[in-house]
């Protein structure tokens, strides 16, 4: 019987704690079979995902999180199955990426103007790859003191009204789904009971990705709720878009998510594991 993929997770190629390495030893060792990589706006971990998930037994789905401003709102949009080199997905993640820096650089600066200074050069400290995201500054934060954890620094500082806050910017939601759709890969809207949409809102954002050629929907997800499960299958089904399951793993500092400890599709739904072209015949056997 097949487990259950758990197609999203995160290395230190963006704000995870493990290496895609360790990661994959980790994955196999929980005993996941099918693990996709889904670092934000970059795909600079897969190359070393592949050799390492040859060497433990894990398939590989190459994937990213794509970030994306709709509805005044920041929506996180994955990719499965991409082609790692494919120029349009490329070119797009760079624009993303050097967004993120001017980012970066502003959180800095609000924070400094706050009176934490070397916030920006503490969270590149803590970024293992060139990407700097929030998480990274709030660690910084909780190892100076100036908060209990990561959760307790997004809600003083890092959200909205807060001293290190910056409005998102992303790229669109038609563009993100583009770039997935130009790589060979099946975009999916990441942990949607996160984005606290009504229901008017949510089914219009589905409405939206479906139309530009979104294909799933994150049903199962380890920021979700037992609730959240049916209500978004509910979506699923009526917006015929595929489910997908993610832990949305990010390292071991949150020992309430691990990977594969996924419970089962809600009944009804189609997995987007049975999608066509699912992971890419040609990327799969390459990893």
């Amino acid at each position: 019987m097949l487990k259950i993929p758990d197609l999203h997770t995160h290395s230190t190629a963006s704000d995870g704690t493990l290496t895609p390495t360790a990661l994959l030893e980790r994955a196999a060792a929980a005993g996941v079979e099918t693990l996709a990589l889904t670092d934000h706006d970059t795909v600079a971990g897969i190359a070393e995902a592949r050799t390492a998930a040859a060497r433990v037994g894990v398939r590989l789905i190459a994937g990213v999180e794509v970030s994306v401003t709709w509805g005044g709102r920041t929506v996180h949009i994955v990719g499965l199955g991409v082609d790692t080199d494919c120029r349009a997905l490329l070119a797009g993640l760079a624009s993303l990426e050097e967004y993120r820096l001017w980012r970066a650089e502003e959180i800095g600066r609000r924070l400094a103007q706050a009176g934490y200074d070397g916030a920006l050069e503490g969270a590149r400290g803590h970024a293992a790859g060139t990407l700097i995201g929030r998480t990274h500054f709030a660690r910084f934060l909780v190892e100076r003191g100036a908060a209990a954890d990561i959760r307790d620094v997004f809600k003083r500082f890092l959200v909205s009204g807060k001293p290190g806050h910056v409005p998102g910017e992303w790229t669109t939601l038609e563009e993100a789904v583009g770039w997935i759709r130009a790589a060979g890969g099946l975009a999916v809207i990441a942990h949607p009971a996160r984005y606290d949409f009504t229901r008017t809102k949510m089914r219009r954002l589905l409405g939206e990705f479906r139309d530009c050629g979104g294909r799933g929907l994150e049903v199962v997800s380890g920021s979700h709720s037992r609730d959240d499960y049916f209500v978004f299958a509910r979506h699923a089904t009526e917006q015929g878009l595929y489910a997908s399951a993610g832990s949305d793993y990010h390292g071991p500092e949150k020992p309430w998510i691990e990977l594969g400890r996924l419970p089962a599709l809600p009944d009804g739904c189609t997995p987007i594991w049975t999608a066509h072209g699912f992971g890419g015949a040609a990327r799969l056997a390459a990893a």
